[in-house]
Order: C-alpha cells, then structure tokens, then sequence
C-alpha cells in the first residue's frame, strides 16, 4: 500500500514538471509572436554646403562659364556659355545709387567701384555732346581706362572730355591716363572728383602729379557739381536734390588735399 502512494506522488509531480515545462514553452512561443522593437535608423547627417570650389565655374562671379540648362524635349542638360563681366553703361542712374556712390565722405566704406559720368563735346558743337555713364564692378578694366576702349576708341578724334568721378584715378589708371593724354595731343581731359582715393599713399600723389603735368584739369567737385550730375545723369522723375549737410565742408576738406599734392 506504502508503495502504491509512493508511486501515485512521483506521477503527480512528474504531471506537474510536465505542465510547468508546456506552460514555459507556450510563454515562449507567445514571446515569439510579438513585434520586435523598431530598430531606430541613423540619423542622416546633414549635407555640407558646398565650397567654392564645388560650385560650377562662373558661379562666383568669374569672366566665363557654363550653366546647366534643361532642354524641354529630351530632359538633357546643355552647358551655356555666359558672357564676359563688361563695363556697366547707361544715361541715367537711380536716385539712391548716386546719393550713395557720389557722397563725398571722408571714409567710402562699401563703395567698391567708380562711377564715371562723361560729357564729350567737339569743337564748334558742330555735333551733339555725347554723355552717358560707367561704374566698373567685376570689370577687367576700370572705368577710366573702358572709357578710351568703349566710348572714344579714336585717337586721332579731337575733342573735349569732361568726367565726374566718384572717386580720383587709382595709381594704374593715372599712369595709363597720362600715357593716353601724351599720346593724344587733340584730346582735352578735365576731371572732377568726388572723393580721393588713398591720397595719403606716396605713390598715389606721384600718379596724380603725373597726371597734371601732361595735361589732365583735376578738380574736386562743389556742391553745384552734385547738382548738375543730378541734372543731367540721374533718372530724377520730379524728384529734387539738395546736398547733404556736410557737403560744402567735406569739399573744402578734399579741395585742401588735393591742393596740397599738387603744390
């Protein structure tokens, strides 16, 4: 009897065993079923902006270069050729590009470029004055010397040639003016200027004193000077100019320099 009841109690806990080692295998087929965690995918990282270098030439601002241009037809791409950088012409400019680039402040900060207003005039005023303007951003030459390479390409052409200048000829243009005005003998150069550029380096008062001495009419512009540019080069409407307040006080500071260098 004693061993009837060993044997019904090992069954019993064999049962148990058994049902606790299918209860652990349901649990993990259960485990098994369910969604895996999203993995997390890489960030990406951000696109660096390109270099000069990896920009398509003429994209910052050099005298040649081709664009990407889609033909409608067949979807391809076909370079351009873009033009040279040249020398800005006109008649009139605006209102606010001249009371910028003409102020005759003592310290020019962000005017980068020369804006040249000319007025050729042939002896008896037989014909029509030829006036216009240049400015000479991105340009290969300055507006000085385009002026002899665009406007009086001529050399033999007598005539008179009155400029105003936002600012007095660089050291390479005063030379290469000198040289034109030696050359030419018919022609007759009288410049004024709004501002002098640099003057206190050496060799600037030598290019300038170059200048004069063959021939060149140098003055500073007075405040009726502004007014005449805006007159006859500004695209005005009915809008009127009167000088800024330190004008007449900034040309009598300009007008004692430039006395000073060719004294």
């Amino acid at each position: 009897m004693a061993d009837r009841n060993s044997r019904l109690s090992a069954r019993k806990k064999e049962n148990k065993v058994e049902n606790k080692s299918n209860e652990e295998k349901d649990k993990d087929k259960e485990k098994g079923k369910r969604p895996e965690k999203p993995v997390k995918k890489p960030e990406k990282t951000p696109e660096q902006p390109k270099t000069e270098k990896e920009k398509p030439s003429g994209a910052n601002g050099g005298a040649a270069g081709a664009e990407a241009n889609s033909n409608g037809e067949n979807g391809e791409f076909q370079p351009i050729e873009l033009p040279p950088f040249e020398i800005v012409t006109g008649e009139l400019m605006t209102p606010f590009y001249f009371k910028f680039q003409f102020r005759n402040v003592e310290y020019s900060s962000g005017r980068n470029k020369t804006l040249l207003c000319y007025r050729v005039d042939t002896p008896g005023g037989t014909t029509e004055p030829l006036k216009g303007y240049m400015e000479d951003e991105h340009a290969t030459a300055h507006a000085e010397e385009a002026f002899f390479q665009q406007v009086l390409p001529n050399a033999s052409q007598e005539c008179e040639v009155t400029w105003y200048v936002s600012s007095s000829p660089c050291v390479s243009c005063a030379n290469k003016l000198a040289n034109i005005l030696q050359q030419r003998k018919k022609l007759r150069l009288l410049i004024y200027c709004s501002r002098l550029f640099e003057w206190e380096e050496p060799e600037i008062v030598e290019g300038l004193r170059a200048l004069v001495r063959a021939g060149c009419k140098l003055r500073m512009m007075k405040p009726s000077d502004f007014l005449l540019i805006w007159e006859m080069y500004v695209d005005k409407e009915e809008e009127t100019f009167t000088p800024w307040e330190d004008c007449q006080e900034n040309y009598l500071y300009y007008n004692e320099k430039l006395a000073d260098i060719l004294k």
